[in-house]
């Protein structure tokens, strides 16, 4: 991607395709004149944001040891400049409540990072996570669960393929734990989740065993026929897809067992056996 910082747009450098247009400059002002020499032209910096525990809107004070002319402070004025800087750092966490979100939104961040996850699904993470605080869902409870959790929230809220093992494998805990604080969340904020779509999860599963583009054309085909058909009704979507790709590989003559399937998807053969069964009863394969 290549950014031109004259027209403001992300263009491909290999078909020309405008990504994104009209982009802000977040930069400093690079101008410069005669009666501005010596002053910070710098913006205001980054945009507000939920997935920080001020909103990004709270001041620092620089590590620099110089005045407004440029010139080094005195020892006696560094000294006082240092203890400031102790204490503009100890009162923006003042409250329980920012230190609690000041250590979780790192760690989302992180877990974000892992799972390649998008800005928007962090600021939606992040806006759970606030309103389970407000609730006191998060009082007496590990905030590594409750941050996946909310995560994980996000991802099915946006129909982003994460599933659960995902998620607790990046935060290093159990499977179990993070259900039942996902679990929680639902409950206790009334929050209603879309169906998830198991074509959703072909691509991740079919690029992980390396099948081809005709497979995976074919196993979207028949999830659209299942779907019709009514026999993807409360199935799990991740096996579902599974066995969906099973099938297709099977048909087009591609050697893709079902364990090497089974763990790229990170479900049993048994299930797949079982979808493989009612697809190709169900659609007279």
């Amino acid at each position: 991607m290549v950014l031109d910082s004259q027209s403001g747009e992300l263009i491909c450098s290999n078909c020309g395709y405008v990504v994104k247009e009209k982009i802000e400059d977040t930069g400093p002002e690079w101008r410069s004149s005669s009666k501005d020499e010596g002053k910070d032209e710098s913006r205001a910096g980054l945009p507000t944001s939920i997935a920080s525990h001020d909103m990004g809107l709270s001041t620092i004070i620089g590590s620099g040891n110089r005045d407004s002319t440029g010139r080094p402070l005195s020892g006696s004025m560094r000294t006082a400049v240092d203890r400031l800087r102790t204490w503009d750092r100890r009162s923006q966490m003042h409250e329980s409540a920012d230190r609690n979100m000041g250590k979780a939104f790192v760690q989302l961040r992180t877990f974000a990072d892992k799972l390649s996850l998008p800005e928007e699904i962090v600021e939606r993470a992040a806006y759970v996570y606030r309103k389970a605080l407000e609730r006191g869902l998060i009082r007496g409870r590990s905030i590594t669960e409750m941050i996946a959790a909310s995560l994980y929230a996000a991802c099915r809220d946006s129909e982003i393929p994460r599933t659960l093992k995902d998620v607790a494998k990046v935060a290093n805990i159990n499977r179990k734990d993070l259900a039942r604080s996902y679990r929680l969340l639902i409950r206790e904020m009334d929050i209603k989740m879309p169906v998830p779509d198991p074509a959703k999860s072909v691509a991740k599963i079919a690029s992980r065993v390396e099948a081809g583009e005709k497979t995976r054309r074919r196993a979207l085909e028949i999830l659209a026929k299942a779907r019709q058909l009514g026999v993807a009704a409360g199935k799990d979507p991740v096996g579902l897809a599974a066995s969906a790709l099973y099938v297709a590989s099977t048909l087009s003559g591609e050697d893709k067992t079902q364990r090497d399937i089974a763990q790229a998807a990170g479900v049993t053969e048994v299930t797949i056996r079982n979808r493989y069964k009612n697809l190709r009863t169900a659609l007279g394969i």
